[in-house]
This record gives C-alpha cells, sequence and structure tokens, in this order.
C-alpha cells in the first residue's frame, strides 16, 4: 500500500515541472519571435512570463504543503492500521486457543458422558428389577435384561416393539395371570392405565407366581419410564403376616372370651360372698364377728379391685373401651366415692374432705362410671399411702354461658409419704409402684394410674402429678364436661339471714373449708377449735350449732350438756361420715339432726334452713301413703344373689317378685305390670337379652316403656353398645352395689307411687 502512495505522490510532484518546462520552451520560441518583431513587446512577454513562473512556484509550494499533509496522514493511517492488524492477529491468536481448550473440554466432556452413559447402563443391567424406556409412541427404546428375560425366547420382544405388542405377547404366550379380567379385559385395562398422565402402580402375577409390581413415571417429553420392581418375597410376608394376624386374633378372642367367662365364674360367687358380709354387717354382731365379717368383705373387695384393674387395662389395651355420656351428678358420684373409702380412712385416722367449687354446677353431662373410676383410683391410691393427716379432694372449674360447658379441675391432695422426685415420671406406667422399705406394705396391680390416665385421655383430658417425699402428693386432672339443665342457682345465698353459725370442729382442714363453704353460702360463720371456745360464743344470734362429730369433743357427752345448760334452744347439727351409727348415742338425743360428712350440698343448706329458722326443728307433716307402693320385678336364676338383692332394698317400701329365667320374667311381666325391671343377663333358658326383646315387643302393642337395667357379671361383654341394643336401659355390673341398686330405684320412683322410705320418728 504504501510504495503505491509513494509512486502516486510522484506523479502529482512532476507534472507541475512538465508543464513549467514546456512553458519555458514556448517562451523561448515566441521570445525569439518577438525579439525580432519588438523589443518592448519582448519585455512584456517576459514580465508576464515572470508573473506565470511564480504563480507556477506557488503552486507547486501549494501541493507539496497538501501532498505532505497527505502523506502525514496517510502514515498515522497506516500505523493505526498496522495497529490494528497487530490486534487482530492477537485475537486471532487468543480465539485459537480458546477454540482449541474448548475442542479439548467438549471432547473430555464426550469422553464422561459415554462413560457416564456406559456406567449407568452397567448400573441398570446389574439390578434385578426389570427397567424399560418408551418413546411417546409407546415404542421400545431400551430394556435391561432383567425386563426382557421375562420374554425369553420372543425375539419379536427388541427394541423398536410396541408397548400394545408386549401387552399381546404376555397374554397370548401365557406369561402374565389376567385372573379375573380374562385376557382382552387385562390387556384393555394396562392400555388404559398407560395412557393416564400419572399412571397409578400394578401389581401383576406370571406364571410362576412371582409377583412384579409396575410403576412407570412420563417424562415432559412424552417418554414413559417403566420399572418392575419383583415383590413375590414382600407379598408372601404379608400372607404370613395375615395368617399370623388371624391366628392372633383368634388367639386374643379367646383371650377376652376366657377372662369373661372367668370374670363371669369369679363375680358370680362374689357377689355373694361380698353382699352377705355387707347384709351380715348391718346385723348385731360382736367385735370379734364384726372384724371376721369386714375381712371377708376387704378380701372381697380388694379381689374385685384386681378383677376389675386386669380387665379394664385389657380393653384400653385392644382399643375397645368407649365412653357413654349422660347427665349425672359429680357431687354425688365424688361423695359416694369417699363414702365407699370412708372405712379405710377411718381406721387410719384419716380425714376425708372435699371443697366442690359453690360456683360450679353439680349436674353435669360425661361418663359417670368412669370418672367416679378414675376418683377411686386416685382418692383410694391417696388413702393407701396417707398414715396420717387427711386427703383433700378439690373441685374447681371456669363454666363457659357460651357453649354450655365447664372446664373442671379435680384434684386430690393427700399428707401421705409422697413420691421421690426420680420416680415421678414413672408413676403413670403400667404395672408401677414406687418401691421403697416405705411403702411395700401396700398391696397392689400397678395397674390403678395407669388405667386413669389411659380414661383421663380418652375423655380428651389432662392428668398429672406433684409431690414432695415425705411431704404429701397432689394427684390432678382435667377435663372438659357439659352442663346439664339450668344454673341459674348457683350465684344464690340461700343462708343469709339465717343467723350466726358456730362451727366446731379439732380439725383444721375440715374447719377451713366448712366456713369457706358456708360464708360463700351467704352465712355468718365463727369457727372454733375447742368446745369452750364455742360455748362461748353462743349468742341470741346463734342460729346453729355445727358440730363435727367425729372429733374427740364433737363425741362428748359432757359437751352436749355444757351447751344445753348455757343455750338449751340452740339447733345442733352432728357431722359426721357415718351418720346412721349416732343413732342412740347419748350425745345423738341432745341434737336436732346429722349431717354426712363430707356434707352434700342440698343436704347441708336444707338442713341449715330447717333447723336455723325459729331456733328449732320444725318436722313437716308426712306425705299420706299412695294407693300402690313401687313394684320391681328382678329376673335372677341365683338364690344367692336373689337374698342379697333382697336384703339390700329392705329398707324401701317396694314390692319385688323375683324370676328365675327369661322365660318367667316375660311371663311375670304380663301378670304384674312391673314399674322397674333387674334383668340377669346369663340365665338359663332364655337370657336376659332374649327376654328383653320378648317385653319390648309386648311394650308396643302396650305403648308403654318399663326401664330395665342389665346386671351382669359378664364384665367383658359389658359393653353398653351391645346391652343397650338389645333393648336395656342401663347396665350395672356384680357385685351389686346397694347405692346403685338404690339410685335406679330412685330414678324411676315418681309422685304418683308410695314414698320409697317409711316415716321415721325423731331418733
Amino acid at each position: 500500500m504504501l510504495p503505491r502512495e509513494n509512486a502516486l505522490g510522484k506523479s502529482h510532484k512532476a507534472a507541475p515541472f512538465k508543464q513549467m518546462f514546456t512553458l519555458m520552451a514556448d517562451f523561448a520560441r515566441d521570445s525569439g519571435d518577438a525579439m525580432q518583431e519588438n523589443p518592448r513587446l519582448l519585455a512584456s512577454k517576459l514580465t508576464q512570463e515572470r508573473r506565470s513562473w511564480l504563480a507556477a512556484e506557488r503552486l507547486l509550494e501549494l501541493k507539496q504543503a497538501e501532498l505532505f499533509a497527505a502523506n502525514k496522514k496517510l502514515g498515522q493511517h497506516a500505523q493505526q492500521l498496522s495497529a490494528e492488524i497487530s490486534e487482530t492477529r492477537a485475537e486471532v491468536e487468543t480465539i485459537r486457543g480458546e477454540n482449541q481448550r474448548v475442542k479439548s473440554h467438549l471432547s473430555a466432556a464426550n469422553r464422561k458422558v459415554a462413560l457416564t452413559e456406559r456406567r449407568l447402563w452397567q448400573s441398570i443391567e446389574s439390578i434385578t428389577d426389570g427397567f424399560a424406556l418408551f418413546d411417546g409412541d409407546m415404542n421400545l427404546i431400551m430394556a435391561n435384561r432383567a425386563y426382557l428375560s421375562v420374554f425369553d425366547g420372543l425375539e419379536e420382544i427388541r427394541p423398536g416393539v410396541n408397548y400394545v405388542t408386549i401387552l399381546q405377547a404376555m397374554t397370548d404366550e401365557g406369561i402374565v395371570n389376567p385372573g379375573s379380567f380374562g385376557p382382552s379385559g387385562w390387556r384393555r385395562m394396562m392400555t388404559e392405565r398407560i395412557q393416564e398422565p400419572r399412571p397409578e402402580p400394578v401389581v401383576i402375577q406370571l406364571w410362576d407366581r412371582a409377583y412384579i409390581r409396575f410403576m412407570d413415571q412420563r417424562g415432559p417429553d412424552g417418554d414413559l419410564v417403566s420399572l418392575g420392581i419383583n415383590i413375590t418375597a414382600t407379598v408372601k410376608y404379608e400372607q404370613q403376616l395375615k395368617e399370623a394376624r388371624t391366628v392372633a386374633e383368634s388367639a386374643n378372642r379367646a383371650k377376652s372370651a376366657f377372662l369373661a367367662n372367668m370374670s363371669h365364674e369369679i363375680r358370680t360367687p362374689m357377689n355373694g360372698v361380698v353382699g352377705m358380709a355387707d347384709v351380715l354387717a348391718d346385723t348385731g354382731l360382736s367385735d370379734e364377728q364384726r372384724l371376721y365379717v369386714d375381712t371377708i368383705r376387704n378380701s372381697g373387695e380388694a379381689l374385685l379391685v384386681i378383677i376389675n384393674d386386669v380387665l379394664d387395662y385389657s380393653k384400653i389395651e385392644a382399643k375397645k373401651l368407649e365412653l357413654y355420656p349422660e347427665e349425672f351428678d359429680l357431687e354425688r358420684a365424688i361423695q359416694e366415692v369417699l363414702l365407699l373409702l370412708q372405712p379405710s380412712a377411718k381406721a387410719k385416722g384419716l380425714s376425708l374432705v372435699l371443697d366442690y367449687d359453690l360456683f360450679i354446677p353439680t349436674q353435669l353431662i360425661g361418663d359417670p362410671g368412669r370418672i367416679r373410676q378414675v376418683l377411686t383410683n386416685l382418692i383410694g391410691n391417696a388413702v393407701k399411702f396417707t398414715t396420717e393427716g387427711h386427703v383433700l379432694v378439690r373441685v374447681t372449674g371456669v363454666p363457659s354461658e357460651t357453649t354450655h360447658r365447664v372446664k373442671l379441675h379435680i384434684s386430690i391432695e393427700d399428707t401421705g409419704i409422697g413420691i421421690p422426685e426420680d420416680k415421678i415420671g414413672h408413676i403413670f406406667g403400667e404395672f408401677n409402684q414406687v418401691e421403697n422399705e416405705r411403702n411395700r406394705q401396700f398391696d397392689g396391680t400397678g395397674l390403678g394410674l395407669a388405667i386413669s390416665k389411659q380414661l383421663v385421655e380418652i375423655m380428651d383430658g389432662e392428668i398429672w402429678v406433684t409431690s414432695e417425699e415425705g411431704v404429701g402428693s397432689n394427684f390432678g386432672f382435667k377435663v372438659d364436661l357439659g352442663m346439664a339443665g339450668e344454673t341459674e342457682d348457683r350465684l344464690e345465698k340461700p343462708l343469709q339471714g339465717l343467723g350466726q353459725i358456730v362451727l366446731l370442729s379439732e380439725v383444721e382442714v375440715k374447719r377451713v373449708l366448712l366456713a369457706d363453704q358456708l360464708e360463700k353460702l351467704g352465712a355468718a360463720v365463727i369457727a372454733c377449735d375447742t368446745g369452750e371456745a364455742a360455748i362461748q360464743q353462743l349468742s341470741p344470734k346463734t342460729g346453729l350449732l355445727l358440730v363435727d362429730h367425729d372429733s374427740a369433743v364433737g363425741a362428748d357427752l359432757a359437751f352436749g350438756e355444757a351447751v344445753r345448760a348455757q343455750d338449751a334452744e340452740v339447733p345442733i347439727l352432728l357431722m359426721s361420715t357415718n351418720p346412721g351409727s349416732l343413732k342412740g348415742l347419748p350425745i345423738r338425743e341432745l341434737a336436732q339432726g346429722t349431717l354426712q360428712f363430707p356434707p352434700p350440698r342440698k343436704d347441708m343448706i336444707g338442713q341449715i334452713t330447717a333447723l336455723s329458722r325459729h331456733q328449732g326443728f320444725e318436722p313437716s307433716a308426712p306425705e299420706p301413703l299412695l294407693p300402690r307402693v313401687m313394684r320391681i320385678l328382678a329376673a335372677e336364676d341365683n338364690k344367692t344373689n336373689q337374698l342379697v338383692f333382697r336384703k339390700m332394698i329392705k329398707d324401701l317400701e317396694v314390692e319385688v317378685t323375683f324370676a328365675n329365667n327369661g322365660e318367667e320374667a316375660v311371663a311375670l311381666y304380663q301378670e304384674i305390670s312391673p314399674d322397674l325391671i333387674f334383668m340377669d343377663i346369663s340365665m338359663p333358658r332364655m337370657d336376659g337379652k332374649e327376654a328383653t326383646r320378648h317385653i319390648r315387643a309386648l311394650e308396643e302393642e302396650l305403648q308403654v316403656h318399663v326401664p330395665i337395667v342389665a346386671l351382669t357379671a359378664h364384665a367383658m361383654t359389658g359393653d353398653n353398645s351391645e346391652i343397650l341394643e338389645a333393648g336395656l336401659d342401663h347396665y350395672l355390673p356384680k357385685p351389686l352395689r346397694k347405692p346403685d341398686i338404690i339410685t335406679r330405684i330412685e330414678a324411676v320412683h315418681h309422685s304418683k307411687l308410695a314414698p320409697l322410705r317409711r316415716p321415721q320418728s325423731a331418733d
């Protein structure tokens, strides 16, 4: 480029010189001619030529300057172009190096892909499960040996074959067992399945009884990955498990039947033993005889507790324990439990105290039997492990006006031996007891607390324990129960304005709690711990003297005489854990009434109101006898149990007729038209459930309904659902309890019948 530009520059530079020489030649020629013609003309031409010459020189200089600038610019351009060429060459070399590296990496990547693909395929070939890949048209792309081994000998099953052809070959060659589908139905099922976006797994059985589970996954481009897993071992194991489960369930049913039969066989004679011991205890006995009777009764009760625990835990373990909610009186239920445990507590000198919050209702909806069972376990446990002091049952709660429910907190506090801190976490375990020298004297199955925990949790509640060794324990649980009926009266103060109540008790926990309850009911209370202090508090404002007879001073005749000497008119109300035992005592002759302790709320309010009013007891006129007494039909084949039943209700004004079997019960029902029926379930010739069905059929014609209470010692079939389905209304287990029998009778009794109890003279 540069030489070509220099040559071009020389050409442009020579042109002016050539022109100048031409002009000079012309000038010489012309001047010669002119000089010949005229000297003046010659001088003029020389001047003109000189000017042209100067002009030519200036033009030459100008062109030289332009040529220099062009050469300079051309040089710069050449230099820049040379630099760009150098950079381009460097970039080309760089790109060439990058291309080499890319080619190297690509080659390495291809080798790795090939290696990975080879290893992947080797892995797929090595697995024992079948693997196949189909394209979007369901043509086989590839398959491992395990997949193709099923079609051994069939050359058409190779890459490129369609899925439908594979299915056809499997049925035609007898490779697969189509089962109830049949060959065509099986192929249709498999074809429809594979067309789903996400095919569900399917299990097929091959000719050799192998079971294959096919799992298929469709890819984004329509390809299908099919995996066939051999689950023959799993199927056989499941069959073995099923057979083992069948055997276990059969054994469990046999165990349940055994427990049920054993329960029946044990409870039936135990009903006679415990029942007759109760009846015998109410007769005149010497101290030695009473000791023997109490021993028989306590031993029977202990055996029944063990039987009940084992059977209940068996039900809970089998998840067959159900709740049967109904309306019940919680305060009364607790009172009954305390009454049951009073003999044990009294023998140890313990005070059983109930603090039932007066601002929560007593009529609730729940399973009274199971709640009573939890209370019996917890309170009985507290009594068993307490040697001195008291056991306090505290009931609090938060009623909800919007949901008509109450959140109950029930705690049982004792002053017993307590539980070591490292043992508290295990106290609710099965067969767990805190073992040490101090409590080895206490017997039990170790199931009571475990059962209580399970029952509370079934009721959607929570149970807990806090304890300090050597100080005492606090077991508590909370449940959410419905409120039955109206509760507007729970904020009233029925004892307001009835005068002062002087309360005497030497036991501090009794004195404090009773004073608090009476004050909440509106009474003005003066609490005293000695007889002298109580007598000093008597005044014209005193409406009642409430005395704890179980304390030493309360049972002292001298104290009663001193009271009468101070104030002959003041009413005296004696509290006792066993009011019936006060009959005939001298101190009882000085008193105007007795009250069960812990006192039921309604009884306490009624007695205090009656005695405080006008400072004297004025019994109401007895109700007139009605035309007939209540009629009860009892179906019971065991003569001993008939005797026990009769003795339990001997204090009631009722007419009892016994049937020895179900057939007699149906006949007597039509004959005597009973108001209530107690029906034993296990009887000869016709059992209680069948007899009930016959009676219910008769009632449909008469448009009547007589309550029927089931009696059974067959605890394992004591599922209320099974018994109630036969038409029975209630359920009582054996051995029978006198309070339960009387409760059922009282629930059926109505105002059109004669009073249940004979009029009592003042005692």
